[in-house]
């Protein structure tokens, strides 16, 4: 017999195949409840990136996003500059730094002997050859009216001087006293032109050291954007760049130390000798710049020659052709030979575009620029091309 205990024990819905603990089973009717979450019905299908619409909004958004870039961008471009310089001057001096890794220095050791003899060579030069400059511009300065009026002694000259008074104006400028503060805006201006070139020089200092710490790193971690299986030819290419950015500097400065040299002593030995500092120093800064800049140094040099005596105008024409032509087949093709390798034409359309588009810096960086795409050229899309 059952206790009415044992009866009030069993449950309700027994008898009926529902089991007592079970949880009530989500509803998917629209318009309900799934805990805390509504049932928002299906997605639509996705946006037509063809459509007018799209397209339009797309392009006006990426069109005002380009303009907005590319105000900031010139705004920014003198610090742009600095940096490409600083980078340019780092893989020019990183062979130094290498070598000095290769007979066993730390980088950070090796870095710091080069920075420290860059800047000791820096300022030798400076105390050796600042006032040496100061005097014979000076002398330059004022010998100047008398080579002027010896110009003014040819009759094509003076036929031209009486028209427009040119040797007067040459003369009034440059005997003025002033005339250096006249070009950077008068004594003020010239003030802050030496003080914004000594900021941009610590600027480019700092960047240099940044960079020549950091370089191997930096390589790195470029390189780790590659996808991983053209990462290994990524790096060798990259590498094979610096290199030759670095070798080119190198280069550079060493064609233009022979050009100042050679001008030096030549100088001297054909009476010269109290502008031959002045004159070579200007001679070797100015061969730097590619193509233009040793025939800008020869033209000034043989102008100085021929008001100081015809017969060292013709001796500086004669050396400066004959030198020249050393210069452009054994000089720079040996020195060069070896960093950049480039066809003649490209080089002079490169060294016109970048000194159009940058001055002398884009004149200095358009050879290695130009051997670098020519290089990325032949051994990507040319070979890519060759295997189709």
């Amino acid at each position: 017999m059952t206790t009415p205990s044992e009866s009030s024990e069993v449950p309700l819905t027994e008898g009926k195949g529902e089991e007592p603990d079970s949880a009530p089973e989500p509803s998917t009717k629209t318009g309900t409840k799934t805990g805390t979450t509504p049932d928002l019905g299906e997605p639509g299908p996705p946006l037509d990136h063809r459509a007018p619409l799209y397209v339009g909004f797309v392009g006006a958004a990426g069109a005002l996003l380009a303009f907005w870039l590319a105000m900031h961008l010139n705004a920014i471009a003198p610090t742009l500059l600095l940096i490409v310089v600083s980078f340019f001057l780092a893989a020019g001096l990183n062979p130094a730094v290498e070598w000095f890794e290769g007979h066993g220095m730390r980088r950070s050791y090796a870095v710091f002997a080069v920075i420290m003899t860059v800047l000791a060579a820096i300022a030798l030069f400076v105390l050796a050859i600042v006032p040496v400059i100061t005097d014979q511009i000076a002398s330059i300065t004022s010998n100047a009216p008398d080579w002027l009026d010896e110009l003014r002694n040819n009759k094509s000259v003076q036929k031209f001087d009486d028209e427009y008074q040119v040797i007067d104006k040459i003369r009034d400028y440059v005997t003025d006293g002033d005339f250096l503060g006249t070009i950077f805006g008068g004594a003020l201006g010239f003030g802050l032109a030496v003080l914004g070139a000594l900021f941009n020089g610590f600027i480019v200092l700092v960047l240099t050291l940044y960079f020549l710490a950091s370089l191997s790193t930096t390589k790195s971690a470029l390189y780790q954007l590659a996808p991983a299986s053209r990462r290994n030819r990524v790096s060798r290419l990259g590498d094979w760049i610096i290199r030759s950015v670095g070798g080119y500097v190198s280069g550079a400065f060493i064609v233009a130390t022979c050009a100042g040299l050679s001008s030096l002593v030549f100088l001297f030995a054909v009476g010269l000798g109290k502008y031959a500092v002045a004159l070579a120093f200007v001679v070797a800064l100015l061969d730097v710049i590619p193509m233009i800049g040793a025939t800008i140094g020869a033209v000034i040099v043989t102008a100085i020659g021929f008001a100081e005596d015809p017969k060292i105008g013709i001796a500086c024409v004669i050396f400066y052709v004959i030198y020249q032509q050393v210069e452009n087949y054994v000089i720079y093709p040996r020195v060069m030979s070896k960093s950049v390798d480039i066809p003649g034409a490209v080089t002079v359309i490169a060294a016109l575009t970048g000194a159009a588009l940058l001055g002398v810096v884009g004149a200095l960086l358009a050879i290695p620029t130009a051997a670098a795409v020519l290089m990325l050229t032949r051994e990507v899309f040319v070979r890519r091309q060759d295997l189709r």
